[in-house]
């Protein structure tokens, strides 16, 4: 049975960005355990699942207060990260959500346009081998702008995700599945309470439905969905030679 890992990524002390109290902050963005990347799940959004499709099976699962959300499927046993080698991802693609290291989106206290946060307490801020955030003339680095299209597109996919898996299951599209992956003769992971857009349904859908998900921009989407559950057997595959043991 998959023991998930907890979906959220909560900030202890997020403020935001500012380029006068922060101009000589700088920011090591590595990666590892030490992080919260040794996680065998992580959320994905609609604005990546072109990338994420080509190394992860996203799955879904339907949560009491957000409702459905996508994740892709990184290990099989609790804390696992099958394409994690250390301080390097081995994967072609990283979650946005582990992309943006300590920073994240906030809304300004009179519900004006959403700014970046950092979380001070992360140990990546301040670091003595981390890059400037901002530069001398007080205008944002290469890694603060990389940073800011990283969070963009977390921000846009968060908006687009409600309404397009809202298609999706109108439509009969996600199915409940439980997932045998045998690693041989003798071991195997049954993963439950998970769901998957299935291609058997979007092969069965006729015209009309395809229309109608073509015309709202969710029908690119679904196709990327059914296909990254063929990485299943990749999968399978790093969990045989990185951590079957």
């Amino acid at each position: 049975m998959l023991a998930a890992n907890k979906l959220d990524f909560p900030m202890s002390r997020p403020v935001a960005l500012d380029n006068v109290a922060h101009a000589d902050l700088r920011v090591a963005l590595r990666h590892g355990a030490a992080y919260g990347e040794a996680v065998n799940r992580a959320l994905v959004f609609p604005t990546e699942f072109g990338e994420a499709q080509r190394d992860f099976p996203i799955l879904f699962q339907r949560d009491p207060a957000e409702g459905l959300q996508a994740v892709a499927l990184l290990g099989l046993d609790r804390d696992e990260n099958l394409f994690l080698d250390g301080e390097r991802w081995t994967s072609r693609h990283i979650p946005l959500i582990l992309q943006r290291g300590p920073f994240l989106i906030g809304l300004n206290a009179d519900g004006g346009a959403p700014v970046i946060q950092i979380d001070l307490d992360d140990p990546r801020v301040d670091a003595a081998d981390g890059e400037p955030l901002f530069l001398p003339q007080g205008g944002q680095s290469r890694m603060l702008d990389h940073l800011g299209r990283v969070l963009g597109a977390i921000h846009v996919g968060m908006a687009d995700a409600a309404p397009m898996y809202a298609a999706f299951d109108a439509l009969g599209l996600i199915q409940p599945v439980a997932l045998e992956l045998m690693l041989d003769e003798e071991r195997r992971y049954v993963i439950s309470d998970h769901e998957v857009l299935s291609a058997e349904k979007l092969a069965e859908l006729g015209p009309d439905a395809l229309d109608q998900l073509n015309r709202a921009g969710h029908l690119g989407a679904a196709f990327l969905l059914a296909a990254s559950l063929g990485n299943i057997s990749s999968l399978i595959e790093r969990k045989n030679a990185l951590g079957g043991a």
